[in-house]
């Protein structure tokens, strides 16, 4: 029986392949990577071909939103900020980190596509426990999202976002992917440099917390 064919956004990063590893259980699979200006785009992009090869994925959509870099308003895209330590970050605080409303593009992209390819599924890998708290990766948002898309798409369209990772503390997400032989050693994460991981932003430290609480080294190389 043929598979029902789903839609993964992987931006190149720890998470995103990890839902790749479990969204290619159940669905044949198509890759969205959404340029929009990041200080790492160049390096995410060699982590989301490097994973789309590794998975042999054929059906590929690369997407530029540069004006996303035109807006601002974040650190990750504006090099007039500074990418803070995660030791700055206090709890409850959205960091400079968040782009503007940024899943919101990079979801309404994936829905066009999905209409078009016929994909039934739209997988992301947002995580809600061990994140850096952006408002869109919580699970209200993309149940309101969901509703959108029943509402902004043809009557005969059934299209819902899965978010497999929502609920998992980053220890767990590394654990999942080391169960489903993910390509973790593929994966980018760092918000700041694009040759070795800085290990000091929230991403990088988030990542080796994953690592360390797993009880596995992480592949990658870190300055500190």
């Amino acid at each position: 029986m043929k598979r029902a064919l789903a839609i993964v956004l992987l931006s190149g990063g720890l998470d995103s392949c990890v839902t790749v590893a479990i969204a290619a259980q159940q669905y044949e699979l198509a890759f969205l990577h959404v340029n929009y200006g990041q200080r790492t785009e160049k390096r995410e992009l060699v982590a989301f071909s490097a994973i789309a090869d590794y998975y042999e994925i054929q059906k590929r959509l690369v997407v530029d939103i540069g004006y996303l870099l035109q807006i601002g308003g974040s650190s990750l895209t504006d090099l007039n900020m500074t990418v803070p330590k995660a030791t700055r970050i206090q709890g409850g605080e959205i960091p400079s980190t968040y782009v503007p409303f940024r899943n919101t593009h990079l979801v309404a992209i994936a829905v066009s596509w999905a209409e078009v390819i016929g994909a039934r599924k739209i997988f992301i890998g947002a995580t809600e426990v061990d994140s850096s708290g952006y408002p869109d990766c919580r699970k209200g948002y993309f149940d309101a999202y969901n509703k959108l898309i029943r509402l902004g798409t043809r009557p005969e369209t059934d299209i819902s976002i899965e978010t497999p990772l929502i609920d998992l503390s980053k220890e767990e997400v590394v654990r999942r992917g080391l169960e489903l032989k993910a390509p973790l050693h593929l994966t980018w994460s760092c918000y700041k440099n694009e040759d070795v991981a800085c290990g000091r932003c929230d991403s990088c430290i988030l990542r080796l917390k994953g690592f360390r609480l797993a009880g596995v080294p992480d592949p990658l190389p870190y300055i500190s």
